[in-house]
């Protein structure tokens, strides 16, 4: 059974959900959402690649989101 891939709105919630890794908050700065490389994707399984910027300590992460909306990576 294959679904579709997440929509980039739903990519955005997913990473919005996501605390950050220095500080533990929930609130940023700045979102980004892009679809992932054609390398990402043949490798990771990646769809949409997420940079975010903590509110709270500035901290910079990206985010990996495969196509069911997974978090594949976070650093």
């Amino acid at each position: 059974m294959s679904t579709a891939p997440i929509s980039r709105e739903r990519a955005e919630r997913i990473a919005r959900a996501h605390a950050c890794i220095r500080c533990q908050e929930y609130s940023y700065r700045k979102i980004t959402i892009a679809r992932a490389s054609t390398q990402h994707d043949q490798a990771l399984g990646e769809r949409w690649h997420a940079t975010l910027t903590c509110g709270v300590c500035g901290a910079r992460q990206e985010l990996g989101l495969g196509a069911d909306g997974e978090v594949l990576y976070a650093g």
